[in-house]
């Protein structure tokens, strides 16, 4: 495969969690992300992408893009070749994991992210050391940045065509990496304790049940529950420590008025909070409960079970869209010559 192909996971059924219920938040419809995907296609080919291998599903996503890709063709608009990858669609996150593996294994130069922090997750886990591009479309979106689509694919083609060096195309990133006995599993932005052992519904949006918060960063202007730890600490993405929470209404010092989801606002009342290093193996101070990775129930844990969460830095690595804009302008890489313009009133023998 050559370096200038890069692999789209588009997650057709973000932002359908209960948060968006509960809360006034809205669905993008299908024609909506169709449409993202066509402009990060174009976005890509304007960066010098030539190829593009894309997830399936069976929502009906595919029959939209690919009817903008022939109007494009009509309209003579220069679009990347797009493949769709010959996998079995079970409408799980399986098919994000799976889909990210055989990109990996293909040999993919980037893969762009479409969806939540949910989905940016999966594809991390799965990616190896392929840079990630993220687009957001899910409910919450601490993790991939709100930029245009357009933007995101012109930045991510520019960076894997070469047209700019790597130590300005691409961003190392923290994730926090949880243990449960011998299970091991990551989150990018944040990992709660809620007091729930079962599942259920996955979506974590009630402050009552959460007990502990591990966060990579933390930004105010964000929603979710890193927007907690934004509110009283903010840490960049870039700074090499993390933000450890307890929370108890008993003990609380303070309540912080926090956005747990789109509309909905929160007191949470706050007990303790301190910074941690990389590499050091943190001990909840919960015996019992489930680990929620980004918003999400995954592994729950009892009195015998040993657990921990660890910060990694440098983890794996993004491309930095605003630096690759800005080099792009600096150095005049999306300036093209004037054509030699025709002079009226002039006759040649």
């Amino acid at each position: 495969m050559t370096a200038h192909t890069v692999g789209i996971i588009a997650n057709p059924i973000s932002a359908r969690d209960i948060r968006r219920v509960i809360a006034k938040g809205t669905n993008l419809q299908l024609t909506d992300r169709a449409n993202m995907v066509l402009r990060i296609l174009a976005g890509l080919a304007q960066g010098g992408v030539k190829q593009a291998v894309m997830i399936p599903e069976r929502a009906g996503l595919r029959t939209h893009i690919e009817r903008g890709l022939h109007q494009a063709t009509l309209d003579n608009i220069t679009m990347p070749a797009v493949r769709w990858l010959d996998m079995p669609v079970t409408s799980t996150a399986h098919d994000t994991l799976a889909a990210t593996r055989t990109m990996r294994d293909m040999g993919v130069a980037a893969i762009v992210v479409l969806g939540g922090d949910g989905t940016h997750r999966l594809v991390v886990k799965a990616c190896g050391n392929i840079a990630v591009s993220g687009v957001s479309s899910g409910t919450n979106n601490a993790f991939p940045p709100l930029t245009e689509p357009t933007i995101t694919g012109i930045a991510t083609g520019l960076a894997v065509s070469g047209s700019i060096p790597p130590s300005h195309a691409f961003q190392a990133n923290k994730l926090l990496e949880i243990s449960v006995n011998d299970t091991q599993d990551i989150a990018l932005v944040d990992v709660a304790i809620v007091q729930e052992r079962f599942i259920g519904a996955r979506a974590v949006w009630r402050p009552d049940s959460i007990k502990e918060l591990f966060v990579t960063f933390a930004d105010p202007s964000l929603i979710g529950l890193s927007s907690i730890a934004g509110l009283i600490q903010p840490i960049s993405r870039r700074a090499p420590f993390g933000l450890h929470l307890t929370i108890d209404k008993q003990q609380a010092a303070f309540n912080v008025m926090a956005p747990l989801a789109p509309g909905l606002l929160t007191p949470v009342p706050i007990s303790h909070h301190c910074l941690f290093e990389p590499d050091k193996r943190l001990i909840p101070t919960s015996v019992r409960g489930s680990f929620a990775l980004d918003g999400e129930r995954e592994l729950p844990f009892g009195d015998d079970d040993s657990v921990s969460v660890t910060l990694k830095h440098d983890a794996f690595n993004t491309v930095d869209v605003p630096r690759c804009m800005a080099y792009a302008a600096e150095y005049g890489l999306l300036r093209q010559p004037l054509t030699q313009p025709h002079h009226q009133g002039e006759h040649h023998e």
